[in-house]
């Protein structure tokens, strides 16, 4: 069993970095769940008040706020699937990237959530008619950031592919640099190849 050196590309500190990415998809993602649920479920109870007959009508903002927590939870399985203990900056620097990304964009809709919810759902206890296009508007809400959420993991995916192609790409570079082109960003990518 060979044991993998830490190098100046490959340092010791590098899965810190994946693991802080896990950690704001989740945290952030559900701070946004926490305040949509909130935000909904003092709607919802002051529609309570007055139509009481819809109030499981009104659940819909609450749970909509709830599933962002769970794209959360996800994105940071799917990067903790990632983590290795030796690893090159660049993987830990784009599972970072994701997770901020996702978890940010998380605690946005939430917050779009929780504010579209709460004015929604006492829209709807007067005028019953608007409660599909407050339904419509809560597919949108999160369907606007899920797109960065797939966009992120197949990014973070990149990061560990497979043997045969990471073989071809450090094929590549060192056949380029053969052919006396080493320059910083060759040498950082001969870096990322090696330390994996």
């Amino acid at each position: 069993m060979s044991t993998l050196v830490p190098t100046e590309y490959c340092p010791v500190y590098a899965p810190f970095f994946g693991v802080m990415g896990a950690t704001s998809a989740i945290v952030f993602c559900c701070f946004g769940a926490a305040y949509g649920t909130a935000k909904s479920g003092v709607g919802l109870t002051s529609m309570g008040v007055l139509r009481p007959d819809l109030i499981m009508k009104g659940v819909v903002p609450i749970i909509m706020a709830g599933i962002i927590g769970i794209y959360g939870l996800v994105v940071s399985v799917l990067i903790g699937n990632g983590f290795k203990q030796t690893m090159s900056l660049y993987a830990g620097f784009i599972q970072l990237g994701a997770g901020l990304s996702v978890g940010l964009a998380g605690m946005a809709a939430g917050f779009a959530v929780g504010i579209v919810g709460d004015a929604g759902v006492r829209a709807s206890a007067q005028q019953p008619r608007l409660f599909t296009g407050m339904v419509m508007r809560f597919s949108t809400v999160p369907g606007s950031w899920l797109d960065k959420e797939v966009e992120d993991v197949e990014l973070n995916s990149e990061t560990d592919s497979g043997d045969l192609l990471r073989y071809e790409k450090y094929s590549a570079i060192v056949e380029r640099d053969r052919m006396g082109s080493e320059t910083p960003a060759v040498q950082f990518q001969l870096a990322f190849y090696r330390c994996r």
